[in-house]
């Protein structure tokens, strides 16, 4: 996608969190899903594999143990969905949201070479998180890596239920 015209089409233009099962979240967590959110919205990759181009509204939900990308057009002209099972997933998520609450503890009163190696941690499991995303996608949807750490934050939100 090497030109101007692929990275205005194969984009997600709007984004849609199922936030049906969502209990309220912590300002800290709020804070990342808006700023993934942002982030997502002002630079992404995202080409359906065979699809002519979008730029695509995103649905991203939670259903049955199964991580749910319904993609569409405009918000009601289906394109069609993705879905990937929770389970490879499951292990990440839960060391990513504790070593999250470890850094949110540490930055409260460590030292700063503490926070550091923590953080250092946490962006570690994030980033395989991301990756761990992107390959599964693969075949299906061709993504970059900026645009899977970004959904994989998001998946993370979607995940809190309480």
């Amino acid at each position: 996608m090497d030109s101007s015209r692929d990275r205005s089409t194969f984009r997600i233009a709007e984004l849609v969190l199922d936030e049906r099962t969502v209990v309220r979240r912590s300002p800290d967590v709020e804070h990342e899903r808006k700023v993934a959110i942002f982030d997502l919205l002002e630079e992404n990759s995202f080409a359906p594999v065979g699809s002519p181009g979008g730029p695509y509204v995103l649905h991203l939900a939670i259903e049955e143990n199964r991580l749910v990308f319904d993609i569409r057009l405009d918000k009601a002209t289906p394109h069609g969905k993705v879905m990937l099972s929770l389970t490879p997933f499951r292990k990440i998520i839960k060391d990513y949201f504790l070593i999250c609450e470890s850094y949110y503890d540490a930055i409260k009163t460590a030292a700063p070479a503490q926070i550091e190696a923590i953080d250092m941690g946490r962006r570690g499991l994030h980033n395989e998180g991301s990756q761990l995303l992107k390959s599964r996608l693969d075949g299906k949807v061709d993504i970059d890596f900026d645009t899977a750490r970004r959904l994989f934050t998001l998946i993370c939100v979607l995940h809190i239920k309480g």
